[in-house]
């Protein structure tokens, strides 16, 4: 074994031995905990090698929430394996989407018992359930097809909690409700090992708001007061035309700064429903001059677009649910955050997407968020798992801002149908981006994010920066 794992860092080498160990053992089940962007499928995949090469399996299954990841995962371990997961005659196995597992019959779930076989789940916390019971829809085909008929299962989690609180399929918990990982890989660590970027974390606040419905003018020092002391919706206040135009401007003069050291770098904007992707899409051509790429689950050709992208030299991106969890797009640097998603567990995910280490020193990746109270406590977190390291600084920006938006039509029925339309091919953010289980739309806000209040609102005062910085001198990075 010593060997054949050379390539690999020198956690995923600790994680690859543990999780044999283990197996060897008779404990058939292995959840490894590693932050978003440190390489967990190419671990996974020398995991499945080491059983393959050894003969203790057969076939290997891999289910993912995404599409692209699952094509991921796919390359990945047809690399090692050096044979086809494509599920056909030949083939060692097969990956697929965590959307799919409804619709495989029964010829497939007796696969799991008639050949030796590994399970590999991507982002496990998306299957919730220990019973049938209290399992969402994947978690009970897990309980029902492949808890006990898999001969080793590894599951995988970058996040390991739900925001329901209701248990991760196939794992353990403390007598306190904490889940217990065979192995894990946190950011520090990530950081030290030069493996994850250095996250740099700016929220963005305004000193002078005014909210004006009818006859009244309400005024508010910060959009945490906004928030808490007026009808105004977040959704609302994404909405802003002067808000989405000032979060723009400071990502592209970051991306701009960025691309000066490190040309192919890219930025991600993640935006709230279709039509919020399309508004930013057309403020930064406006105010950049530069073209951005949108993909939804509404588009046809998204995963191409995201492919695409992955390996081309233009700056932006906009995604509605695509580019969240999972998706390995290394050149990405710079995140403007402006989706309604406001849990820690998406939070995470979306701040991974820009902390994939590309190999340079002493590397940083920016996410720029609204100051809404709970994106700055999860902001705070993540300084908090990096201890000794955490500087806060508050910068005013200079020049007032005004916005007068007017309340946006409701969407039409149709164009809700096709919102509720299930795709496969994509990863709707209905499904997959709050806490991990299945959300219905009657229990969301308006898609259309002005119309569920009746007011405009007035951006007069100062935009101001609250800097959640990192400092680098505080993570010696190994040579």
């Amino acid at each position: 074994m010593q060997g054949s794992i050379m390539q690999l860092r020198r956690w995923q080498h600790e994680a690859v031995k543990a999780a044999l160990t283990k197996y060897e053992t008779e404990h058939p089940h292995f959840l490894c905990l590693a932050t978003p962007g440190a390489g967990k499928t190419f671990m996974a995949s020398r995991i499945a090698k080491e059983l393959m090469d050894s003969g203790k399996i057969d076939l290997v299954f891999c289910f993912s929430p995404s599409v692209n990841v699952a094509t991921s995962f796919q390359a990945s371990i047809e690399s090692q394996l050096k044979c086809k997961l494509d599920g056909l005659l030949g083939s060692k196995g097969r990956s697929l989407t965590y959307q799919s597992m409804p619709s495989q019959d029964l010829s497939f779930w007796s696969l799991l018992s008639q050949y030796k076989t590994l399970v590999i789940f991507d982002e496990i916390h998306h299957c919730a359930g220990d019973n049938l019971d209290n399992a969402n829809v994947w978690g009970q085909k897990i309980i029902q097809h492949i808890q006990g008929e898999a001969d080793y299962t590894l599951a995988l989690s970058g996040t390991p909690w739900r925001s329901d609180k209701v248990p991760i399929a196939l794992s353990s918990y403390c007598v306190d409700g904490v889940i217990q990982c065979d192995y894990t890989y946190g950011l520090e660590r990530a950081i030290q090992d030069g493996v994850c970027r250095i996250p740099k974390i700016i929220a963005i606040d305004n000193d002078e708001i005014t909210l004006l419905s009818g006859d009244e003018r309400e005024r508010y020092s910060s959009f945490a007061e906004l928030l808490k002391q007026s009808k105004c919706t977040y959704q609302q206040l994404l909405d802003s035309s002067d808000l989405i135009t000032y979060m723009i401007k400071i990502t592209a003069k970051k991306i701009n700064e960025v691309r000066k050291r490190q040309p192919n770098s890219g930025a991600l904007v993640v935006a709230a429903t279709v039509e919020h992707a399309i508004k930013v899409a057309e403020i930064i051509k406006r105010d950049t001059g530069d073209s951005a790429r949108v993909v939804t689950y509404l588009h046809d050709g998204a995963q191409d677009t995201i492919r695409d992208f992955r390996e081309a030299n233009d700056k932006w991106i906009v995604s509605v649910g695509m580019i969240s969890e999972g998706t390995d797009i290394p050149r990405l640097k710079v995140c403007c955050h402006l989706t309604r998603v406001k849990t820690e567990l998406y939070f995470r995910q979306v701040l991974g997407r820009i902390l994939r280490s590309t190999g340079v020193e002493k590397d940083e990746g920016f996410l720029f968020i609204p100051a809404e109270p709970n994106l700055v406590e999860y902001a705070e977190r993540v300084v908090e798992n990096i201890p000794d390291a955490n500087t806060i600084t508050i910068e005013l920006m200079t020049g007032g801002i005004t916005a007068s938006d007017e309340p946006a039509q409701p969407p039409s029925l149709s164009d809700k149908e096709k919102e509720q339309k299930p795709i496969e091919e994509a990863v709707s953010p209905i499904d997959l981006t709050s806490d991990g289980g299945l959300i219905e739309f009657s229990d969301l806000q308006p898609l259309t994010l002005a119309e569920s209040y009746d007011a405009s609102i007035g951006l007069f005062g100062r935009f101001r920066q609250e800097i959640i910085n990192l400092s680098m001198r505080d993570f010696p990075i190994e040579t």
